[in-house]
């Protein structure tokens, strides 16, 4: 008899509500999403992500970043990692920049999505740059991370057009719902090991 294939763990990291790490939890759940979410963790206390990973069953860490330098918060978060023998490490709304030595330790096993088409508005506030400047269409952006802000190989990118009678607030709810489907899509094509990373573009095998 055939060995069953073990499977991956991943690590989802997070500073606020977790809505992406929900949608992750439900597709888990669902069978959509045949991996092992190992670990939650947040830089910030109250981070309401953390609760969701408790309510799932989800070891849940919280790993202040006041008061030490980057690469000390980061090697507490590494220690966790590699407790829990992660794969993937997935920035699901972790507002924190990571360092080289962060990186290097998890060369092409992080992901991030952002709620832009990068590279148009990188960093903090995608909805609301792309809605002041008044383009038509949005989107989100799942990429691999290197070394920049919000430059790494892009995985996929899903389309959010801008409606005439759309407020900010409505905009960034359809938004999330788009990213809520394509976070979960990039992680699969990841832990099935069709993503492969050639320069700047990232080929999906079939």
């Amino acid at each position: 008899m055939a060995r069953a294939k073990k499977q991956k763990n991943i690590a989802v990291l997070i500073s606020g509500t977790g809505t992406n790490l929900q949608s992750i939890i439900n597709h888990i759940k669902a069978g959509k999403l045949k991996c092992n979410l190992a670990v939650v963790i947040s830089n910030k206390e109250d981070a309401y992500g953390l609760v969701r990973a408790k309510k799932a069953g989800i070891p849940a860490y919280f790993i202040d970043h006041r008061g030490i330098s980057r690469k000390k918060h980061e090697q507490k978060i590494v220690r966790i990692l590699e407790k829990y023998k992660v794969d993937l490490v997935v920035l699901a709304g972790y507002m924190r920049i990571l360092t080289p030595y962060f990186i290097r330790k998890y060369k092409g096993r992080i992901i991030n999505i952002h709620p832009a088409l990068l590279p148009s508005f990188p960093g903090t506030d995608g909805y609301g740059d792309a809605w002041k400047y008044g383009v038509k269409v949005s989107g989100c952006t799942v990429h691999f991370v290197d070394e920049g802000v919000d430059t790494g190989p892009i995985i996929l990118q899903k389309v959010n057009p801008i409606k005439e009678n759309d407020t900010l607030e409505s905009f960034k709810a359809r938004g999330l719902r788009t990213e809520h489907k394509a976070l979960p899509e990039a992680i699969k094509l990841f832990i099935e090991g069709k993503l492969k990373v050639r320069g700047r573009k990232v080929v999906v095998r079939k």
